[in-house]
């Protein structure tokens, strides 16, 4: 078996037929798929069952009490017998030659420890291809990534080698956010990734926001920027590494900061950062009183809205 299609589903309905059959469509053919219901409340459970049995492709479909998409995901790659590992959200889609492309990709970059192919961003019924920094081939993935914030490596746009992934012990399953930066700058900082600038997969931001995390403010021990600890020595030795997660950290940490909950310990992360590498609009961002800082953040959210009422009405 080339490739095993690891789907964690969590109350995905109105979506998981339209995800399940992009992958089912696939030009190539060597491959399974593993959905993990992870305590779905609604029918996903019962729509995958029928597409899936509707279906000449081999799959099994797992069911298991509400533990998260880290575990979802593990869980899924223990259950699979693939060469390769690939991931898809049950509200994202593939291009019909995702497979394919990621296959000649793999025998064209071999020495790779994980893959990943561009791929667009939807947001209010529009698309737009979402990385403009990286070339086809072995790249730098902090380099790729710092550059403008713009995610080389997406979930539902990589491959992994088994071993890697086992190599790896897979997702941490205490992180709710960030959980997948997690593994690809373990991987990234040890082995090479290679990259296809061509777009074969599509991140859906249109998806209903209850389900969505990235959105809400998480508690710091399950949020990947507090959880980075184990890699202090590589930060204070790889100057690449450390700007990408410097930038990471004053581009995500702003709404904690912003919070009162969270803005001591917000503050301790922030205190991590080279601020002579930051530009001088970052250091003036962080430099305002935080009541300005609210107001103008209130005033984008607002700003924001009225731009997505106007996309959806014109």
């Amino acid at each position: 078996m080339r490739f095993s299609v690891i789907i964690p589903l969590y109350n995905k309905a109105p979506y998981i037929e339209k995800a399940l059959q992009s992958v089912l469509e696939q030009t190539f053919d060597d491959f399974e798929v593993i959905v993990v219901d992870d305590g779905s409340s609604d029918d996903s459970y019962s729509i995958a069952k029928s597409v899936l049995e509707a279906s000449e492709k081999p799959f099994k479909l797992i069911h298991q009490e509400n533990a998260g998409v880290s575990t979802a995901r593990n869980n899924g790659v223990a259950a699979s017998h693939g060469e390769f590992i690939c991931f898809l959200d049950g509200d994202d889609w593939w291009a019909p030659t995702f497979l394919e492309k990621m296959d000649s990709l793999i025998r064209e970059y071999p020495e790779a420890g994980i893959y990943g192919t561009n791929y667009y961003y939807v947001k209010n019924g529009r698309q737009r291809v979402c990385v403009t920094t990286a070339e086809t081939g072995y790249i730098n993935y902090c380099k790729a990534y710092s550059e403008k914030l713009q995610m080389p490596l997406w979930t539902g746009a990589v491959a992994i080698p088994r071993i890697i992934f086992d190599k790896m012990e897979g997702f941490r399953s205490n992180l709710s956010l960030g959980e997948d930066f997690d593994l690809w700058i373990k991987i990234a900082l040890q082995y090479r990734v290679a990259f296809l600038n061509n777009p074969q997969s599509y991140y859906n931001q249109d998806a209903d926001v209850r389900w969505r995390l990235v959105s809400k403010l998480h508690n710091p021990s399950s949020h990947m920027l507090w959880n980075l600890d184990y890699l202090a020595e590589e930060e204070a030795r790889n100057p690449d590494y450390k700007h990408l997660v410097d930038n990471l950290r004053v581009y995500s940490l702003l709404p904690y900061y912003l919070s009162k909950e969270y803005r001591e310990t917000a503050k301790k992360e922030l205190d991590k950062v080279d601020w002579t590498s930051q530009d001088a609009k970052t250091r003036r961002q962080y430099s305002q009183p935080i009541a300005l800082l609210k107001a103008k953040m209130a005033f984008r959210k607002c700003g924001s809205a009225v731009k997505r009422w106007i996309l959806r009405h014109i």
